[in-house]
């Protein structure tokens, strides 16, 4: 049977579907400009089994849980869940950790980059540029060798760990509910102020959380892999279902009187338009050296990928050493020790990227 979702057509439509949505998930009670943060919402996850402390961002997100136990079924639907992995996990750890700081300098993931801009916010040019040059670097990398090396397959088991962990992540979000007022449930932490405690109904968010895993596992949706893609080939096929994803959202913002346009006030983000630049070049550059931006990565998990397991792992510990150590950025700006954090994680993958190729320059 012919994959329509992996036709031009069929990846534009994707694209536009989740341009719906995620403005739809931010007029239902998710952050402004955030109805889907990859990053962010792992953050939040993060935040919400203690990992880090930093009470205005704790809370499970349902629609992490979604993307990846969607992708799950979309897999064994259609026969494509492959259990695989051993390719360089500690290296992809250690991306996913940068990754997320670079990420959450800039205040959002490739996805929200795009949703930022199509809600108005100008500061989001600065980041869509810096992702770009950043990915820009992995393909000279790539040009020149560079490569994690093989996966082999393993046992149903092991591909399985990410979607039963998510699993676990919802039994205990169902077991353990927010209290009125309350920044503790049991063993769970919630903000109950901040970006943390705005968020859309937890079923509506899981249902959506699953119809976009779903439909990104059998489109192959990628924000890194389009801009890589047409960097390298031309190809201009994933990068189409970005545009479409902006262009809907937008649409959309409109209709909800979400869209508001200028670089002052913008919601969750700052004027530092250096940071906001360099972070998201850290970012890319490590989204591309890991093979595919945070949303597909989950979604490679979900169809039995250990590696991009690994990856998401270390995007969520990358979150609790960025709240930590104060490297993550607020609306006021840049995190204390930020700076040092996005040069320090510069250097360690321009080391990767160099040393883990089959040619030398």
């Amino acid at each position: 049977m012919k994959n329509i979702f992996a036709t031009r057509y069929g990846i534009i439509g994707v694209g536009a579907v989740i341009g719906v949505l995620a403005p739809l998930l931010q007029k239902l009670g998710n952050p402004g400009n955030m109805g889907i943060c990859v990053a962010c919402f792992e953050r939040d996850i993060a935040g919400g089994v203690g990992f880090h402390r930093a009470s205005v961002v704790q809370y499970i997100r349902p629609e992490i849980i979604g993307f990846v136990l969607g992708s799950l079924i979309a897999a064994y639907l259609f026969k494509e869940f492959r259990p695989r992995l051993g390719s360089a996990p500690v290296v992809r750890f250690v991306l996913g950790v940068f990754a997320m700081i670079g990420a959450l300098v800039f205040l959002g993931c490739p996805w929200r980059a795009a949703l930022r801009l199509a809600g108005g916010d100008g500061n989001a040019v600065l980041g869509i540029a810096g992702l770009i040059f950043g990915i820009w670097i992995g393909t000279l990398f790539l040009k020149k060798g560079y490569n994690l090396g093989r996966t082999q397959t393993t046992g149903r088991t092991a591909g399985l760990m990410m979607p039963l962990m998510m699993a676990g992540l919802l039994a205990l979000l169902i077991s353990f509910p927010q209290v009125a007022g309350q920044n503790k449930s049991g063993i769970l932490f919630y903000s109950v102020k901040g970006p943390g405690s705005m968020h859309a109904p937890l079923v509506i968010a899981l249902i959506i959380g699953l119809a976009v895993g779903f439909l990104a596992q059998r489109s192959r949706f990628c924000t890194m892999g389009a801009f890589r893609d047409f960097i390298l080939f031309r190809h201009a096929h994933l990068l189409s279902g970005v545009v479409a994803l902006i262009a809907a959202a937008f649409a959309t913002n409109l209709i909800f009187g979400q869209f508001h346009p200028g670089f002052e006030k913008q919601p969750i983000a700052h004027t530092m338009h250096f940071w906001n630049f360099a972070g998201m070049t850290l970012a890319g550059l490590a989204f591309a050296l890991a093979g595919g931006c945070p949303g597909r990565q989950l979604f490679l998990a979900g169809e039995g990928d250990g590696d991009a397991a690994v990856f998401v792992i270390g995007m969520v510990v990358g979150a609790g050493f960025a709240h930590n150590f104060g490297l993550a950025s607020s609306p006021e700006g840049i995190g204390i020790y930020g700076i040092e954090a996005v040069i320090t994680g510069m250097i360690v993958c321009l080391f990767i990227g160099f040393t883990m190729r089959r040619k030398h320059i």
